[in-house]
C-alpha cells in the first residue's frame, strides 16, 4: 500500500512539476519603461514603440506587459524610478532622457539589457563602447538631433535673412554647454552668416519664463530651440512664449510644429521609437545588447506651420516650402 501510494504521489508529482514550468516560461516578460516627462506629453512616441514591438511579435497585453515610470518633468526622480524597475526583476529596461534617464538605468543595472534613444552621441556620452560594437547591456536608437543644429541654424537664416541677433536657448544639464562640439560649431557657422549667438540656459519651467524674460532687452530677431528632451516635454509652454514675444523661431520636431511652432527641422522620434521597439523585441526573441549596433534613425522632417508665419507676418521662402515634408495650413 506504501508502495502504490508513492508511486501515484511520484506520478503526480511528475505531471505537477513540467506544469509548473510551462506557467513559468509562458508568463508574460515585463518590459520596464523609464521615461522623463509624462505619459501624455509622450503619447506619440509611445505608440511608436509600440509598433516597433508589435513588428517583432509583441503585442501589450497579450505576450509582454510593459511598466511605465515617468518622472513628470523631475529628472531627480528618474534614479529611484529606475531602482524601482529593477527591483521588479523586468526582462529589459527601455530609457530615454537626454542623458538623465539612460544614465539612471545604467547606474541602477550591469545585468538586465537596456535599449536606449538619444539625440546625443553614446560613445561620447560613455553609453556604450562603440557604434558598431557597443559591449556591455546597453544598445539603442541614435537620431543624432543635437548634429541637426547647424542646419536649423541655417534654415532659420533663410527664414530670416535679415536677423542679427538670435536666441538660443540650451539647458546646460547634464552636459556643461561649453564642452559641447556643437555648440562650438554653432557659434562659428553664426559667425559665418554675421550672426550674433545669444545663449540662453533654463533647466525648468520657471527659467524657461525666464529666458524669455529677458527678450525685452535682449530683442533677438529670431529663436533657435536645442534640442532637448525637457524642452520637448514643454513644448507647448516654449511655443506659447515665441509667439507672445513675436519671434521666429525653428525647432527640433514636428511636435513643436504642431503644437504652433513656426518650423521644424529633425528626426522622426515616433521613428526612432519605433526602432527602439523593435530592438526591445529582438532582445526578448534572445539577442544580446553587446551584438546590436547602435542604429541611427534616418527619418529627417521639415514641417512648415503657415498659420503661424500669417501671425508673425512673416512670408516664407518659396525654396522652402518645396523642401518641407509637412506644411501646416
Amino acid at each position: 500500500m506504501r508502495r502504490r501510494n508513492f508511486i501515484t504521489l511520484l506520478g503526480g508529482a511528475a505531471v505537477a512539476w513540467p506544469f509548473g514550468v510551462r506557467a513559468q516560461k509562458s508568463a508574460m516578460p515585463v518590459i520596464g519603461f523609464l521615461g522623463p516627462a509624462s505619459r501624455a506629453q509622450f503619447a506619440p512616441y509611445v505608440a511608436g514603440f509600440r509598433r516597433g514591438l508589435n513588428e517583432t511579435g509583441y503585442v501589450e497585453g497579450k505576450n509582454v506587459t510593459i511598466e511605465f515610470r515617468w518622472a513628470e518633468g523631475r529628472y531627480d526622480r528618474l534614479p529611484a524610478l529606475a531602482a524601482d524597475l529593477v527591483r521588479l526583476r523586468v526582462a529589459i529596461l527601455f530609457a530615454t532622457g537626454a542623458g538623465r534617464g539612460v544614465e539612471a538605468a545604467k547606474a541602477a543595472t550591469s545585468t538586465i539589457p537596456i535599449v536606449f534613444t538619444t539625440g546625443r552621441d553614446p560613445v561620447e556620452m560613455g553609453y556604450v563602447a562603440s557604434l558598431s560594437h557597443p559591449g556591455g547591456n546597453l544598445t539603442g536608437i541614435n537620431f543624432f538631433t543635437t548634429e541637426l543644429m547647424e542646419k536649423r541654424l541655417e534654415l532659420l537664416h533663410a527664414l530670416a535673412p535679415k536677423a542679427t541677433v538670435i536666441a538660443y536657448v540650451v539647458n546646460p544639464s547634464p552636459t556643461p554647454i561649453e564642452s559641447r562640439v556643437h555648440v562650438r560649431k554653432l557659434r562659428e557657422m553664426a559667425r559665418t552668416f554675421g550672426l550674433q549667438l545669444r545663449l540662453l540656459s533654463a533647466t525648468n519651467e520657471q527659467e524657461i519664463d525666464a529666458a524669455f524674460a529677458t527678450f525685452a532687452q535682449l530683442r533677438p530677431d529670431a529663436l533657435l530651440v536645442d534640442a532637448d528632451v525637457f524642452f520637448n516635454a514643454r513644448r507647448e509652454q516654449i511655443v506659447a512664449l515665441a509667439a507672445r514675444n513675436k519671434v521666429p523661431a525653428i525647432y527640433e520636431g514636428r511636435e513643436y510644429a504642431a503644437a504652433g511652432g513656426l518650423m521644424s527641422y529633425g528626426a522622426s522620434l515616433s521613428e526612432a521609437w519605433r526602432l527602439a521597439g523593435i530592438y526591445v523585441g529582438k532582445i526578448l526573441n534572445g539577442a544580446k545588447p553587446a551584438d546590436l549596433p547602435v542604429m541611427q534613425s534616418t527619418k529627417i522632417e521639415m514641417v512648415i506651420n503657415l498659420k503661424t508665419a500669417k501671425a508673425l507676418g512673416l512670408t516664407i521662402p518659396q525654396s522652402l516650402l518645396q523642401r518641407a515634408d509637412e506644411v501646416i495650413q
